[in-house]
């Protein structure tokens, strides 16, 4: 059984940068597409970077281009997720996944618990 365990959210000022990490563990991880999502109060879950598991092509929401990086590191069986010139409207609870097909939130297979971030002055 898969496990993803996220870290490194937490409280920042609009601008700071952070980065989030997500270990893996129970499944091949260079055999799976990974992502973000995120999930705000009230709000819909939302897919946030993809990174495919062979090219590796990536996938960013339009509203954190050229702000966020999504990586993975196949030794270390980690993603990552940099953040930079974080916004209030970031503030939300950040899951990494990972999907053999598409990474969406009805194909991703593994989930983890989600990490805290927060954006406020």
């Amino acid at each position: 059984q898969g496990q993803l365990v996220e870290s490194g959210g937490g409280l920042v000022q609009p601008g700071d940068s952070l980065r989030l990490s997500c270990a893996t563990s129970g499944f091949v991880f260079s055999n799976y597409n990974m992502g973000w999502f995120r999930q705000a109060p009230g709000k819909e879950r939302e897919r946030v970077a993809a990174i495919d598991y062979l090219t590796p092509d990536t996938y960013y929401l339009d509203s954190v281009r050229g702000r966020f990086t999504i990586s993975r590191d196949n030794i270390k069986k980690m993603l990552y997720l940099d953040m930079n010139n974080l916004k209030p409207d970031d503030t939300a609870v950040y899951y990494c996944a990972a999907s053999q097909t598409a990474v969406s939130i009805s194909e991703s297979r593994y989930w983890g618990q989600g990490t805290q971030v927060t954006v406020s002055s």
